[in-house]
This record gives C-alpha cells, sequence and structure tokens, in this order.
C-alpha cells in the first residue's frame, strides 16, 4: 500500500466507505424490516384477538347478569303454583301472570344485541313460556332434555353456556340458568338462545386480507366459525389447531405454511369460560406493502452506488491535487529528506515527524516559563507570611485591603458549572489588577466562597489624589464584576495601615464591612469606620413576636406581613446594629414560631420537609429583604398547612354523612371520592384517622347495627333483612354479622327476645 498512488488509495478508500456499509445496510434494514413488520403485525393481531374476546365475553357476561337479575326479581314466583297448563289458563288472572312473566322475558332478550329467543321452564309442569311460541304445551315445544347435559359439568350457583342447533336449524348458544334458592324460592330452568352469528360479529377482525375465525370449547368442539358446515365438530381436525389446544400458552402467536401461502394463528384462551379465541391471517397480503418498500430500496441503493463510484473517482482526483503539489514542493525544498520510492502520505508523514521534534524542543523552553509565584506570595501575605517577593510587589508605604464578594453566592454557583466559574474568577482577578491607576499596586487573588482579596499599595494622600482614584477603580471593578457574572458584588474597604504584616487583620475588617449589606444592601462599596455604638445590647421586637404568633393561629396572613414589614423598619431605624443583633432577630422568630406549633400539637416536619436546615439558611442570605421574603414563604407555608388540615375535618364530616346516608346501597368508593371532590386513597386516610377503622370495616359496621335493629323491631326473614341493609346474599350477611357480633343472627335475635321476654316475668 505504501508505494499506491495515494489517488488511488483515496478512491478505493471513498469507495469503500460508501459502497460496503449502504450494501450492509440495505441487507440488515431490509430483514428487520421484514422481521418488525411481521412481529408488529402479530402483537397488533393478538391485541385486536383479546379486545374482540373480551367484548364477546362481556356481552356474555351482561346477559348472564340480566338473567340473573330476571330471576331474583320473583316474576317466576307468580306462576309457581300452576303446574298444568289447564290450571295456566284457568282464569284471566292467571293468564296475565304468566303474559307478565312473557313480558319480562321479551324485555330480557332486547338487552343484549343477538339473542334469538328464550324460554321459562317450571319445573314439574308440562308447559313452556317462550318467546318464540308463546305460552305453549311442553309437548309442542322443541325437546329440552338437552338441558340435563348441558348442567352435568356446572359449579356453583351460576348458569352455563352450551353451542347447539335449534330444531329451526339456527346456530345458538344457549345460556341454562337452573333457578335455585338464594336466586327465587321457585325451582326451574331459564334458558336464553344467543345468535352463533352475533359471537362472529363480536369475534371478526377488521384486517385486511385472507382470514378466518375459531371459538372453541376447552375440549376441542367448535362454537363459532366463518364455515358454517364446521360448527359443533371436532375442531382439533383443522390444521395447526391441536398444536394451540396442547400448548402450556394461555395467548401467543404462531407462523405457519399451507400450500405455500404463510399464515399467522393467533390465540387467546378465555379465563372466564375456558374457550379458546383463535383468528388466521394471510401474511402474503398483509406484507405486500412492506415487500414493496424493500425491493424500492433495493433498487435504490444499487442506483447510488453505481452514481457514488463515478462520483468517487472525481472526488479522490479533486481532493488529492493540493496535496499531490505540496508533496512536490517539499521534495523540491527538502533535498536532505531522504525518502523512498513512496507515495504522497509516507512522505508527508516523515517531514512531520521532523518538524514535531524541533517544535517538543520549544515547547519545554515555554514550559519552564510558566511557573507564577506571585499568587502564592499574596497569598502567603493574606496569612501574615512576609516574603522578600512582597517588597517587590508592593514598594509604597501604605496598605489598603478591598474584598469583592459576590452577592447571592449560593444562586451564582446554582446556574454555573465549574469550568465557567473557574474562567470568571481568571478574568475578573485580571480586571482587578488593570483597573488601578499608575502609582496604585494592586494584587487580587482568590479565597473561596464567591470573595476575592485585593491588595492594594499606594504612597501619596493628597486629597484628590490616590484615594479618589482608588475608589474610582473600584466602582469600575464593580461594574465590570456585574456584567462578566450576570451578578452583583457587593466591596469592602478596610482601614489604611503602614505594615504588611497587619494586613490580615485588614483582610478582617474588610470582612466585617462586607457585612452591612445585610442592611444597606448588595451592590454598594462601604469602608471600615470604628462605631461608637457597638457596645449596646441587643434589640428584639417581642411585641411583633407576640402579635405574629396570634395572626398565625387565627391564619392572617396579609397581618403578618405587615409586622415583618414594621420588623425591617425598626431595625433600620436604629442608629446601628450589629449583623448578629441581625441574624439573632430572625432566628430567634422562627424558633418561638416552631415552638408555638409543636406546643398546640402540629407536626412541624410534615410542614418544613422541603426546606432542609431553616437556621442556615437565614444565615446565608445577604440583605433583609432576601431574609424576609424567606420569612414570608415560611409563614405562608405554615398557613396553608394549617389551612389543609381545616379541610380534612370538613370532608371527613361529609364522608361520614354520606355513608350514613347510603350505607344500605351498593356503594362504589371511587365514584363516592369523586363526588366528594378527593382521591379514594385520601378518603381512605380521613376514615382511618375519624373512626379507627377501615372504609369497608365503617360501612359494615353500619351495616350491621341497622341489622339489629330490623331483627328486633321488624318481621322482616333473615333474607329480607340481609338486602335490606345492603348485601345481595345471605352468606355474606351471616359471616359479616359473626365477625362483629359473635353469632349468626338467628341466634343474636332469640337470645334478644328470651331476654325481653324473661324481664316481665322477673318483675312479677
Amino acid at each position: 500500500m505504501k508505494r499506491i498512488p495515494m489517488m488511488l488509495q483515496l478512491a478505493l478508500i471513498l469507495f469503500c466507505v460508501m459502497a460496503i456499509p449502504m450494501a450492509i445496510l440495505t441487507w440488515y434494514s431490509g430483514a428487520q424490516i421484514l422481521q418488525n413488520s411481521e412481529s408488529a403485525i402479530a402483537e397488533s393481531s393478538l391485541a385486536g384477538l383479546n379486545a374482540n374476546r373480551k367484548l364477546n365475553e362481556n356481552a356474555l357476561n351482561n346477559m348472564a347478569q340480566d338473567a340473573v337479575r330476571l330471576a331474583a326479581t320473583n316474576i317466576f314466583d307468580r306462576i309457581r303454583t300452576f303446574e298444568t297448563f289447564d290450571e295456566l289458563n284457568g282464569n284471566y288472572s292467571n293468564v296475565s301472570k304468566a303474559q307478565a312473566v312473557l313480558l319480562e322475558l321479551h324485555n330480557l332478550n332486547h338487552r343484549v344485541n343477538g339473542v334469538y329467543s328464550s324460554y321459562f321452564y317450571l319445573s314439574d309442569s308440562d308447559y313452556v313460556v317462550s318467546t318464540d311460541k308463546g305460552i305453549t304445551m311442553l309437548e309442542r315445544y322443541e325437546p329440552i332434555d338437552w338441558t340435563k347435559d348441558a348442567l352435568k359439568g356446572r359449579r356453583g350457583i351460576s348458569g352455563v353456556w352450551y353451542p347447539r342447533t335449534l330444531a329451526s336449524g339456527v346456530n345458538v348458544i344457549s345460556y341454562v340458568l337452573p333457578l335455585n334458592s338464594l336466586l327465587t324460592t321457585t325451582r326451574g330452568e331459564l334458558v336464553v338462545n344467543l345468535r352463533e352469528s352475533q359471537i362472529g360479529d363480536y369475534l371478526r377482525t377488521s384486517e385486511p386480507g385472507k382470514h378466518g375465525y375459531l371459538l372453541l370449547e376447552s375440549d376441542g368442539t367448535l362454537v363459532s366459525h366463518n364455515d358454517k358446515s364446521l360448527l359443533l365438530t371436532d375442531g382439533r381436525k383443522q390444521p395447526f389447531i391441536e398444536e394451540i389446544l396442547t400448548s402450556n400458552s394461555e395467548e401467543g402467536y404462531a407462523f405457519h405454511e399451507i400450500e405455500g401461502e404463510r399464515l399467522i394463528y393467533t390465540w387467546s384462551r378465555s379465563p372466564l369460560f375456558g374457550w379458546w379465541n383463535v383468528n388466521i391471517y394471510s401474511m402474503d397480503e398483509l406484507m405486500t406493502k412492506t415487500h414493496t418498500l424493500q425491493r424500492s430500496i433495493i433498487v435504490l441503493t444499487v442506483v447510488i452506488i453505481v452514481a457514488g463510484t463515478i462520483l468517487t473517482v472525481f472526488l479522490s482526483t479533486w481532493l488529492s491535487k493540493p496535496l499531490r503539489e505540496l508533496v512536490r514542493v517539499v521534495r523540491a525544498r527538502s533535498k536532505n529528506l531522504v525518502v523512498g520510492n513512496k507515495n504522497e502520505l509516507v512522505f508527508l508523514d516523515a517531514a512531520f515527524r521532523r518538524m514535531q521534534d524541533e517544535e517538543e524542543g520549544l515547547y519545554k523552553l515555554l514550559q519552564e516559563r510558566e511557573q507564577d509565584t506571585r499568587s502564592l506570595a499574596i497569598h502567603n501575605l493574606l496569612r501574615g507570611e512576609v516574603t522578600k517577593q512582597i517588597a517587590e510587589l508592593f514598594p509604597e508605604p501604605y496598605y489598603l485591603v478591598a474584598v469583592v464578594s459576590i452577592d447571592q453566592y449560593r444562586r451564582y454557583v446554582s446556574k454555573t458549572n465549574p469550568e465557567t466559574r473557574n474562567y470568571h474568577r481568571y478574568l475578573l482577578i485580571s480586571q482587578c489588577e488593570s483597573l488601578f491607576p499608575d502609582g496604585v499596586h494592586a494584587r487580587s487573588v482568590y479565597q473561596g466562597e464567591g470573595c476575592f482579596a485585593i491588595v492594594i499599595n499606594y504612597g501619596s494622600l493628597e486629597p484628590g489624589s490616590s484615594l479618589e482614584s482608588i475608589h474610582h477603580a473600584l466602582v469600575a471593578i464593580r461594574g465590570a464584576a456585574a456584567e462578566l457574572l450576570g451578578h452583583s458584588v457587593t466591596i469592602g474597604v478596610s482601614s489604611r495601615d503602614e505594615d504588611s504584616a497587619m494586613v490580615p487583620e485588614r483582610v478582617v475588617e474588610a470582612m466585617e464591612v462586607i457585612k452591612h449589606r445585610m442592611i444597606e444592601g448588595s451592590g454598594g462599596i462601604t469602608y471600615w469606620k470604628q462605631e461608637a455604638d457597638q457596645g449596646k445590647k441587643y434589640i428584639y421586637p417581642t411585641n411583633s413576636e407576640r402579635r405574629i404568633l396570634n395572626f398565625l393561629d387565627t391564619g392572617d396572613q396579609d397581618s403578618i406581613i405587615k409586622e415583618l414589614e414594621l420588623i425591617r423598619g425598626e431595625i433600620h431605624s436604629v442608629d446601628y446594629i450589629s449583623y448578629d443583633n441581625i441574624l439573632f432577630i430572625y432566628t430567634q422568630l422562627v424558633g418561638v414560631t416552631i415552638k408555638h406549633l409543636r406546643e398546640n400539637k402540629v407536626s412541624t416536619s410534615r410542614i418544613f420537609a422541603r426546606r432542609g436546615n431553616i437556621y442556615s439558611a437565614i444565615a446565608s442570605f445577604d440583605t433583609l429583604d432576601e431574609l424576609e421574603e424567606y420569612l414570608r414563604g415560611f409563614f405562608g407555608e405554615i398557613i396553608q398547612y394549617l389551612a389543609r388540615n381545616q379541610s380534612e375535618v370538613n370532608y371527613g364530616e361529609r364522608i361520614i354523612r354520606y355513608l350514613e346516608e347510603h350505607f344500605c346501597e351498593e356503594i362504589v368508593f371511587e365514584d363516592m371520592a369523586k363526588e366528594i371532590g378527593i382521591s379514594y386513597s385520601y378518603m381512605r386516610k380521613i376514615v382511618y384517622e375519624l373512626t379507627g377503622k377501615s372504609l369497608i370495616d365503617y360501612t359494615n359496621l353500619l351495616r350491621i347495627e341497622k341489622a339489629k335493629q330490623l331483627l328486633l323491631e321488624s318481621k322482616l326473614s333473615i333474607t329480607q333483612i340481609a338486602s335490606e341493609v345492603g348485601y345481595y346474599n345471605v352468606q355474606s350477611f351471616n359471616r359479616f354479622f359473626r365477625k362483629y357480633e359473635g353469632m349468626p343472627p338467628r341466634s343474636y335475635k332469640a337470645l334478644k327476645q328470651g331476654a325481653s321476654e324473661r324481664e316481665p316475668q322477673e318483675d312479677q
């Protein structure tokens, strides 16, 4: 390769970079398109199958529930005593009762789409009440012996679904509900015949192309199929159905080929009925667009590769021309650079290596001059260590120390990254030293926590000379820092000193001056002066503290804000107040408030969970405005929390009142919570805090108390009492009654009635 001309190498590289990845990408994308398309179609088909299955189950469940509700209405009790057709037609009243039953059966048919007919057969009678033939003799109606086979495998008290063909040739799926004592006192069978075609409408998909559907019982019997001639036959004989029924998967999909056609089988087993729902699609028809897209991509790729090959030759010739010219020039001027018969890149590599060796020698010379000892000398001076370099840096007799502090430093740190802050420090230090006039020597270093120390050395004391020019320089530094940092800065200037060893004490003075921004505000330039009144005692607004606590108890936030403004005004009105005194006022106010809340049993941890350390936050603020704003939020959160607790009490009263008014009904707690205007979980929490019981336990307790009253004061049966207080079956009523009273309802009634009968005898 080293002897091949660069133009040919470049052409080969460009071709490989373009053609090979494009060919691989085309092949891989085509395979992925097919695979992902098939997977997406399969997942979509399975989702559609599950949706259709659930739609079918919901329809069958609704019809079954409607049949159960009809049986529970005691409508069939009206004809319970008529065992013969003649008795039923004995008089107009009997016929009216039978007609009422027939009317209810017609209403039942209309509640669900696709019902062909329904009938009711009274046990041991010789007639049938049906919607297709009216009230007729049993011998004139189609045979009903098939119900015995349908009910053989029944479990529990619910009805069963049984596929069959009527005498009229109509394929139906019949719901057989034997009436029992839990529903009604009448014995018999209620049968609803749902057309098989309606099941097909539920299961038939909207996917394009050739497809079919199958609905099979757990034993493989075809319940519904698009080919009606296969109904009630063994579905296992259909292709690949045996594999689906014997698989361990309740749902899934698989690809099969039949006579050269690729099909997808999707299946899902109903957990409710145990039926198998199967759909079949033709993947060849579904993937037509995908195959067309794949062929188009291949053709387009070939065209691009051919065009790219021509362009590659062009580009390689054009791109290599400047480099070939450069090699020609270098060869002519570097006669001492001997390189064999190599291509242009090898020649340039040798030339650049020689240049690199010469550059490394220059780099070592530059490294020796990078060490800067000036900053180290200034840091040592601020710690009280005076070195020989100090006399060279500061030749004048007088010293000042100015400290530049970034206002709201924490906010500045939160908005900038470490690299940006380092860059800002470098620029600010450079500007601080360059803005002072001639004759004033200033050196700046960074001390941490947003503070820069500037040691200023000057000689002249004449008014309007050095001191005035120093002030103008500090003003310029303040403006430059605000523009650079995006934050204002406060500058504190110490008193003058003639000894460099006293510079550390001047730093302390400048830092103390910085604290004056608490009262005077940020962004100023303040000079040190000895305060005559620093020995005064601390002040504290006791009256404002007492009023704030009273306003807090009444929830008067506006009055609290006014009191905070009065406190700030009192601080401003004092001739001198120290920084420590100001922090003492606000930390004491916070502490008294927290103590007051705890004495009133208010959980302060829940109120201030997000605030962190309140006292540290107060100490971090620079100005009274920031402190006052923080205290406004502090008291605002307390008032909001106390108001929210009061709303919980109001919600509790509404919840208890609602339960006491509706406990005899079927209560949907989620709907109840929406009506009250709160979440379900929040409602459960309120009930537990008010009653010490869960929402369900409290509702059942109300029902049992009402049941006890009805047991002693009414002549209703146990079943009627259970229904009256909101239980749909006696078993649930007995279970909950025993849970709360320790005995069944009959024993409780007998015990209380026996006690009341003994009391008069004892009185006699």
